[in-house]
């Protein structure tokens, strides 16, 4: 099972697959168990995001692995043990050593001699449904599975290979109905209850997604991260408000009942747009905790969100009472202070964030607006450049220097980011 191998191999110590040294097979093989590999076809199965030839490009080495684990983990959140950026590198360097177990004279005394991916156990029917899949031919892949389906005795596991196969091509209301039938067959299968689940949240049925969810949690009790905050989200959209709660709390670790817990609640509320609930739960971590970092912050920022400039000032003030090395309630302050036209008291508040922080791009678009604002074009053109620099491809940035630029008297640079900023925003407006 390619999920116990993985666990196999995360909590075998040494870890040295997952320090900051570089990794080889001679290390791999010195201190972790392997058996048995397993076949790519099982990898790409589980994450419909890897394809072949990523694989084939890490070329046996473990450096190269490792950095395709890590940008798995950041693309595919779903719950696995210990971590999931443990898990991307440990998924990459098995697939690297199962697409290339002789890539080193150490792998091939040490290993037993492997079967190729393609002279799997699987019938070959099947085993070109997986490489069909793994080239992302779904449509193709499909077509087999609906062959296969007519057979006099068709294959075993016909369902599960559907639901998979759907779920890859991200048709989450078809998968969801053969996986359904999997886990009819059997409710032991882990992998297709998993997937069962993220389908349906996935197909915007939250509600019918939790008790899956809630299984696969309690599969992995002491480090389910990603699947806490995917069934927290579901609990959100479902209204089901406390349990988010103690789903968040046990993803960040804390009491259910804590400040922290209602302020982790309260954040992710005001993301997806829950503001009365979040103001609720703001205002109860900072009941429980009045000190409690950033409490007064995302007060603050929800006010400003709902334009009660007052009210929101005055959150940004107490927050910088607690913190006064706060850089994002200084902006957050100015920014506010700028919707009613206090322009001098915006500059300085900006100049006191970017001094405190300066790789973020929104003080110094602010910055510029203001300037704008106070009619100082040629300093606005510096801070707006420095924006544009740290973020080429947002489009603010681009029109507000074309507006400086326009005041300065420089037609063609001023046409030139104003053209540049409505072709970055057509873009932006044409992706799903």
């Amino acid at each position: 099972m390619v999920t116990s191998v993985l666990y196999s191999l995360v909590n075998t110590k040494p870890r040295h697959a997952f320090s900051s040294q570089p990794l080889s097979f001679h290390t791999l093989l010195k201190n972790v168990p392997l058996t048995p590999f397993v076949s790519h076809s099982s990898l790409f199965r589980i994450f419909p995001f890897l394809s072949f030839q990523q694989l084939r490009n890490t070329g046996g080495r473990g450096d190269r692995a490792l950095s395709l684990g890590n940008r798995v983990a950041r693309t595919f959140r779903v719950a696995f043990r210990p971590t999931v950026l443990q898990f991307g590198a440990t998924l990459a360097l098995l697939a690297a050593l199962s697409v290339f177990p002789y890539a080193h004279g150490c792998l091939a005394q040490s290993a037993p001699s492997l079967p190729s991916p393609t002279s799997s156990s699987l019938p070959a029917n099947l085993d070109s449904v997986h490489r069909l899949a793994e080239q992302g031919k779904f449509d193709e892949a499909l077509a087999i599975l609906s062959d296969l389906s007519k057979e006099t005795l068709p294959p075993k596991n016909l369902a599960r290979e559907y639901g998979i196969t759907y779920y890859r091509k991200g048709d989450y209301l078809s998968a969801i109905t053969w996986l359904k039938r999997t886990n009819e067959e059997n409710p032991d299968d882990r992998e297709a209850t998993q997937l069962t689940g993220l389908s349906l949240y996935l197909a915007g049925k939250p509600n019918d997604a939790i008790p899956y969810l809630e299984k696969v949690q309690s599969w992995y009790p002491s480090a389910n991260v990603d699947a806490a905050y995917i069934l927290g989200v579901a609990y959100i959209q479902t209204k089901q408000y406390p349990n988010a709660r103690v789903a968040f709390a046990k993803m960040f670790q804390v009491s259910p009942d804590s400040a922290a817990a209602y302020l982790f609640t309260a954040r992710l509320l005001l993301r997806f747009d829950f503001g009365p609930i979040a103001e609720e739960y703001g205002k109860k971590a900072v009941e429980l905790d009045p000190k409690l970092p950033l409490a007064h912050q995302m007060l603050g920022e929800l006010y400003l969100y709902q334009s009660k400039i007052p009210e929101a000032t005055a959150q940004f003030d107490q927050e910088l009472a607690i913190n006064p090395g706060n850089p994002v309630a200084y902006y957050k302050l100015a920014d506010a202070y700028s919707r009613v036209q206090k322009f001098d008291d915006a500059e300085k508040l900006l100049q006191r964030s970017i001094w405190l922080d300066a790789t973020s791009t929104g003080p110094y678009i602010l910055l510029g607006k203001v300037l704008l604002k106070k009619g100082e074009s040629q300093l606005a053109v510096r801070a707006l450049q420095r924006a544009v620099s740290m973020d080429p491809n947002n489009n603010i940035p681009h029109h507000l220097l074309g507006q400086a630029y326009r005041d300065l008297g420089r037609a063609e640079d001023a046409e030139r980011e104003l053209k540049l900023a409505e072709q970055l925003q057509s873009r932006e407006s044409s992706q799903p």
